[in-house]
């Protein structure tokens, strides 16, 4: 799933190839993908993009009092392309193309999605505070806002919810996902399942400081890189993420995972939980 690096890496690679440029047009491929529908796509046609932006995961492109904001979700990706293919394209439960938009200079992109699962979102809007996931988000990690206070006080309204849940609530702290909080967790030396309020005072201030070191780090790593690069940035920056069964590279244990229904985290049992390992959450329903 593309997180805040990426998705802040994506709307540094669009601004000088899109700003300036008048979208000629847009084609919808997977339906499901547009959440609005008052204004139409169409309206987008013949209008000059004048910035791009990031809401936490959301990316926004304004076109003179218009906003196109789309989210990746998990299986969703941007690939640019210097050559649009004018050709329309058929709708197809196959074709993981979920929309096109073409600029006047016949350059654009695509955004993907792969999988059988439809999440990736496409808004028309002139305001994206209107879009109720963006105006529900909380404060941006690396903002100059986010400070030791604030994230005091979010961790005191947290209460006992646990780490991992905590970091990826979009609600809370925009734009961490799956990914970047077992980055965070491993780097604090942290449990993914302490809760909020039993953080030390040490505790607090490493999980602090690894927010904003991981996150900002990542950013700098994907610095200057290609849409097309991002995501093979990303998988070769991360040290426990995705990476079951490998050594640790701080302490040379073997990192473990959790799994759940639908996702799983990684973990190092020596930097983070004392040597004890995590009960799996699937394996413990089906004991039940």
């Amino acid at each position: 799933m593309p997180e805040m690096p990426e998705v802040e890496s994506l709307v540094r690679f669009l601004r000088p190839v899109c700003i300036g440029r008048v979208i000629a047009q847009v084609d919808l491929v997977a339906f499901s993908a547009l959440k609005t529908y008052d204004p139409p796509l169409t309206a987008l046609h013949g209008l000059e993009i004048e910035a791009a932006e990031r809401h936490g995961k959301f990316i926004d492109l304004s076109a003179q009092g218009l906003h196109l904001v789309f989210h990746l979700a998990r299986a969703g990706w941007l690939r640019w392309k210097d050559e649009v293919p004018q050709k329309p394209v058929r709708p197809s439960v196959k074709n993981p193309l979920s929309l096109r938009l073409r600029l006047d200079d016949g350059s654009g992109f695509e955004l993907t999605e792969a999988g059988t699962q439809r999440k990736l979102a496409v808004y028309v809007t002139a305001d994206p505070s209107s879009i109720p996931h963006v105006a529900g988000l909380g404060p941006d990690p690396l903002s100059d806002d986010f400070d030791a206070a604030a994230f005091d006080a979010l961790l005191k309204e947290a209460g006992r919810s646990q780490l991992k849940g905590v970091l990826r609530d979009q609600k809370i702290i925009a734009g961490i996902g799956n990914a970047y909080s077992d980055e965070i967790l491993h780097a604090a030396k942290l449990s993914p399942f302490k809760g909020a309020n039993t953080l030390t005072d040490e505790e607090q201030a490493r999980l602090f400081g690894a927010i904003k070191t991981e996150l900002a780090g990542a950013m700098e790593r994907a610095e200057g890189l290609a849409a097309k690069d991002l995501k093979g940035e990303k998988k070769a920056g991360l040290r426990v993420h995705g990476r079951k069964g490998e050594t640790c590279p701080v302490c040379g244990d073997t990192i473990a995972e959790v799994s759940f229904h639908d996702s799983s985290l990684q973990y190092c049992p020596t930097c983070q939980t004392g040597g004890k390992k995590l009960a799996d959450r699937r394996l413990s329903k089906l004991l039940k």
